[in-house]
């Protein structure tokens, strides 16, 4: 949500003459003090003071951190990146990989792309990126590698199946659209599922465009998968909202120093959706999807399954500041439908003294969670046993969309594994059999027809997904 700028504490820090006329005598006060320390510090430090730097990466951050942890100043190149966020595009190569530690195997690449256009395809293994070999990290050592790469031109040493020579490639990122609403496929005739990554300005359009597809009002239920999303553009949730709601219901208040009771309600002329409507949401849903969620379910309108949500219900309003910078600054609480505010409760902060509960974000009607990582389950992910043995089968096999799972190939993988000092009691295996073959499918199918048609196999062996479609008749 954009505002108009004001007079704030970050810009006194920059234009301070002009703004001690404006404020009052306590602010003048303190402000005349920071004034005479940073003068100390600039004529007696041992080296000079960086001016630009005391200010935006000192003063102005640490006056922020006493607010709350959501309050932020963006320097030019993140409020750049909070802009392209905005636009749904991302820096990339267009490529989708299988991150393990020490190796990247890559499942997808997107057409026209600069991954595709070098000729990357799926069951490439890159092996290190700018010289940097991949087999010594750490997981999270790999995804800050993959991470910075995209920002800038990225060697890339690659070992193709079946080629014992190594390929090299140089790619140039990209700006990438990046949909918000990734997923969407019929799990049964009749019931749609939809997965809304974050929320951007084009969320509710593009979420309406995939249900129509996929049936529109003759729809029997849909489920819509809110789980690991951020948040993002609370217009984008409002309008999301009212595709399911009746005209004139309240979506939410909007409370805040400068903004006293503000409603926001469903258009008087809304038509929406009236098939049944399940929500998944876990610790990680926050902000805008909680607040579809939270009006959904006020009104009784969707059965919420999952884990209760992250808890962040604040308005986050970006002011432009100069140099190409900004600062993002929480101006108000947005409360649900029933007067309840979202936000969990805030420590050490002076946000915390005047908003946050313990009955914080959304609770679902029905927890339903995750499924547990075994012991097999993690050895199996981690090794990237699956992945290795779906890329080689693969290789040699030509897989059509028939394509099931056959005891055969189970046997062979069994064997496979057994060859590579993998060798699960036979109790074990019986008690997995299920969730591999779900998984071999799953890493078979993507390889072959992407990761899309992949998330559909995987959405049916997800005890969240499962529970919900099972209410929905």
């Amino acid at each position: 949500m954009r505002a108009t700028p004001r007079p704030l504490f970050a810009i006194a820090l920059l234009g301070l003459p002009v703004l001690l006329a404006q404020s009052s005598a306590p602010l003048e006060a303190e402000l005349k003090k920071f004034t005479e320390v940073f003068a100390k510090i600039e004529a007696n430090s041992a080296d000079p003071v960086d001016v630009r730097q005391s200010f935006f990466a000192g003063a102005i951050p640490g006056a922020l951190r006493r607010l709350d942890p959501h309050s932020v100043f963006l320097d030019p190149d993140q409020y750049e990146q909070l802009k392209q966020m905005e636009k749904s595009e991302r820096k990339g190569f267009g490529s989708v990989v299988s991150v393990l530690p020490g190796r990247v195997i890559i499942l997808q690449t997107v057409t026209s792309s600069p991954s595709a256009k070098a000729g990357l395809s799926a069951g490439d293994e890159i092996l290190a990126i700018n010289n940097i070999p991949l087999a010594r990290l750490e997981l999270e050592q790999l995804i800050q590698l993959l991470t910075e790469a995209r920002q800038r031109p990225a060697r890339l040493d690659v070992r193709r199946p079946g080629n014992v020579r190594l390929l090299q490639f140089v790619l140039t990122p990209e700006l990438m659209e990046a949909p918000s609403v990734d997923r969407a496929f019929l799990l049964k005739p009749g019931v749609a599922y939809v997965r809304v990554a974050n929320f951007d300005p084009k969320t509710a359009d593009l979420l309406k465009t995939h249900i129509d597809q996929l049936g529109g009002r003759d729809l029997h239920g849909l489920l819509i998968d809110f789980r690991n999303n951020p948040g993002g553009v609370v217009e984008s949730a409002l309008k999301m909202a009212a595709m399911f709601l009746n005209p004139e219901q309240k979506i939410l208040s909007v409370k805040g120093r400068a903004v006293q009771g503000d409603e926001i309600a469903v258009p008087k002329d809304s038509k929406p959706y009236l098939f049944p409507v399940a929500i998944l949401i876990n610790a990680k849903t926050a902000s805008a999807a909680e607040i579809v969620t939270a009006a959904l379910q006020d009104h009784r309108r969707a059965t919420i399954y999952g884990e209760q949500s992250y808890g962040k219900g604040l308005v986050q309003s970006v002011y432009n500041l100069s140099n190409n910078s900004a600062l993002a600054l929480t101006t108000a609480f947005y409360y649900t439908p029933k007067g309840r505010s979202l936000q969990r409760p805030l420590e050490g902060v002076q946000l915390g003294s005047s908003i946050g509960s313990a009955h914080y974000g959304v609770e679902p009607d029905e927890v339903v969670l995750p499924a547990p990582i075994t012991r097999l389950r993690a050895v199996l992910d981690a090794s990237g046993a699956i992945t290795n043995f779906a890329t080689e089968f693969t290789q040699r096999t030509r897989i059509t969309p028939e394509f099931e799972m056959t005891g055969a190939l189970l046997d062979d993988f069994k064997v496979w594994l057994s060859q590579r000092r993998i060798q699960p009691p036979l109790s074990e295996w019986l008690s997995e059999k299920s969730w591999i073959e779900n998984r071999l499918m799953q890493e078979v199918i993507t390889l072959a027809f992407g990761v899309e048609k992949g998330d559909e196999v995987e959405a049916q062996r997800d005890p969240v997904v499962l529970r919900a479609t099972s209410k929905l008749k």
